[in-house]
């Protein structure tokens, strides 16, 4: 039974991080195989077998789905209409490509397209799921604007949030280095972030302003406004188009005065009487009802919070909520307190809106956090990253007694000024635990208004499109319950029930003077996900890798053949990881070994065999032995070494 020679070679991923990498200029996409298309298996375990002998590891099952957002496969292309459909399109129409944004939180980005011209509005990043271990984050897929790189007149960045420019760096190049249109602290944002891609090629950013009219190209003009967020210069876009006004808010939320009336409408009101055609709205709040909670309450209990604490105050929230850090360090100034900055995006954020002067703050109100230690705890605030529970964050290092400088003290006040984003409500809920066993008082938002959503409430919502009064809705920015929630909200704000359009990420609008029709084209718009250094590179069957290895563990099983006789020289080495305990466990490994010695026998010995016929063998017997007997399903990794 002499075997063919075959070689196998795997290798690892790199961590996450805190600081982000120096990447090199991300490869082109690579086009994904036909397996990755293949569908796949929701069913949970039921007791029965599942298929046999895949040809990737013997007793598999198909990859579980990945989370039911939608209807469609995120991890694989969808089915694509075919190929005279664009023939087929109006050619006056504007198309409407929303990329991501649309089935998640994040990953926000969409295009119009109007004969040769595209422009598009954000380039966002989506932060992993459960069923994406070991990813980085998750970009929106630009298959179809790479193809099309020289129609693309313009990137127009809101704001600069993470889930609206992180995946700028990845792209840029592969789109032709389009110019950038972004406020100055998103310019300032983006710019920093590129210093760690330094392959990337150099940015056109031009800078904007709310309230600028700028025509980006024959066929589109951009009139930005501003939008209320948790960032500065956050803009709204309303695109001037040949079939009429889109606009896109971007997030946003309404302020209010103390008394509780709302202001800024009249920016609002301003665009309504211009004419809406179709309105792009946040969606990530639209579920829930009643009024945003006014910034001015927010840092009145945080005030109060801060003046009842008798030792050091730990605040936690997102590096990126500008407006609120900015308010924090001046009733810290007010209070005598030094701010002591804990977590790279957190300084490197601190720093930018320093010099742009949206933070204004005497010299002296920020120590290196190396100094806190030098100072009574009631005169030091500190300012962390981590409110969400990330295991690389810094306030994960300071709960874990893994930072250099600052342990938790009995008495240490720590408020958590961040919403919960859904899904990581397990990881939240394990820091106040942690907290709370050390002997710290928590404070969160459940508790007292100590956080304001950047994203508006159902209320807040319905009060913008009546005074927007758009022709056509388009919900964006969320899972589609959102997504339907905000429709419904329109419809009772007196947009027509029939004009409301849910859309998925990929799918292809066309809009004309009096219609938004959604066709059957669709665009590729699955999952591109970055994992260390690459791009792209990562699919769906080295995901079912991971996930498998998580639940069901794996067992190697290494085979010590003569060359030429194509027999054992000795009895099967099996090593298990996360499967079984070895030891515990002699009659699994006898059986095993048994039946793989049995298998090889019946081999004749005048006839070639390839390597991998005989571990597809083994992985189909030891996979279909092991199901039987312990109900489970390990990866199976056979390795034959040759003598």
């Amino acid at each position: 039974m002499p075997m063919k020679k075959n070689e196998h070679q795997g290798e690892g991923a790199p961590r996450n991080e805190d600081r982000p990498r120096t990447r090199p200029t991300p490869p082109p996409l690579r086009p994904r195989p036909a397996h990755a298309n293949a569908p796949r298996d929701d069913r949970r375990r039921s007791g029965g077998p599942r298929p046999q002998g895949n040809g990737n590891r013997g007793g598999m099952p198909p990859a579980r789905d990945a989370g039911v957002h939608s209807h469609r496969n995120k991890m694989g292309p969808h089915t694509m209409v075919a190929p005279d459909a664009r023939a087929k399109s109006d050619p006056d129409a504007v198309r409407l490509v929303p990329l991501g944004g649309l089935e998640e939180i994040g990953r926000n980005c969409s295009f119009l397209e109007y004969k040769n011209e595209i422009v598009i509005v954000d380039m966002g990043l989506q932060f992993p799921e459960e069923e994406t271990p070991g990813i980085d984050y998750i970009i929106p897929n630009t298959q179809y604007l790479e193809k099309h790189k020289d129609k693309i007149q313009a990137i127009i960045l809101t704001h600069g949030h993470y889930d609206h420019i992180g995946g700028l760096p990845h792209v840029l190049g592969r789109l032709g280095n389009p110019p950038i249109y972004a406020t100055s602290i998103t310019k300032a944002i983006i710019e920093k972030r590129q210093e760690d891609f330094p392959n990337a090629p150099k940015m056109n950013v031009q800078l904007v302003k709310n309230g600028l009219e700028l025509k980006l190209s024959q066929n589109f003009t951009a009139l930005f406004f501003g939008v209320p967020h948790t960032i500065p210069e956050t803009t709204g876009v309303m695109l001037k188009t040949p079939i009429g006004n889109i606009v896109h808010f971007a997030d946003f939320r309404l302020d209010y005065d103390d008394e509780g009336n709302p202001h800024g409408l009249e920016e609002f009101e301003k665009l309504g009487k211009m004419g809406v055609h179709t309105f792009m709205v946040d969606s990530t709040a639209a579920e829930r009802p009643g009024h945003s909670v006014s910034e001015k309450t927010v840092e009145k209990n945080l005030e109060e919070i801060f003046r009842n604490a008798e030792g050091r105050i730990v605040v936690a929230t997102f590096a990126s909520l500008i407006t609120r850090i900015a308010e924090i360090m001046k009733i810290a100034e007010k209070l005598g307190r030094k701010v002591a900055l804990n977590g790279y995006s957190m300084k490197t954020n601190i720093q930018i809106a320093q010099s742009l002067g949206f933070v204004k703050v005497r010299p002296d109100t920020v120590i290196p956090i190396e100094e806190v230690n030098k100072l009574k705890d009631n005169k030091v605030m500190i300012l962390s990253t981590g409110a969400q529970g990330e295991s690389n964050a810094g306030l994960m290092k300071i709960i874990n007694g893994e930072h250099r400088h600052i342990r938790i003290k009995k008495g240490d006040t720590f408020v958590l000024s961040s919403s919960v984003i859904p899904g990581n409500e397990r990881s939240v809920q394990t820091v106040k635990d942690n907290l709370a066993r050390q002997g710290a008082i928590v404070f969160h938002s459940a508790l007292v208004d100590i956080h304001s959503s950047g994203h508006a409430p159902k209320d807040d919502i319905k009060i913008v499109v009546e005074l927007l009064k758009p022709k056509f809705l388009m919900p964006v920015h969320g899972y589609y319950f959102m997504r339907a929630a905000n429709g419904q909200t329109a419809r009772e704000a007196g947009v027509l029930p029939d004009n409301v359009r849910l859309m998925d990420n990929g799918q292809v609008a066309e809009l004309t003077k009096d219609n938004f029709t959604v066709t059957k084209e669709e665009v590729p718009a699955y999952y591109v996900m970055v994992d260390g250094l690459g791009v792209g590179d990562v699919e769906e069957m080295v995901l079912r890798d991971r996930r498998t290895l998580a639940a069901e563990g794996m067992i190697v099983i290494i085979l010590t053949t003569d060359r030429d006789k194509g027999r054992l020289l000795k009895n099967p080495d099996i090593i298990s990881r996360g499967f079984i305990y070895l030891k515990e466990n002699q009659e699994i490994l006898d059986e095993i070994r048994k039946r793989i010695r049995s298998l090889l026998q019946r081999i004749p010995n005048y006839r070639e065999v390839e390597a991998d016929y005989i571990k597809t063998l083994v992985r189909d017997q030891v996979g279909q032995y092991l199901y039987t007997k312990t109900k489970r399903r390990p990866m199976i990794l056979p390795v034959i070494i040759e003598i």
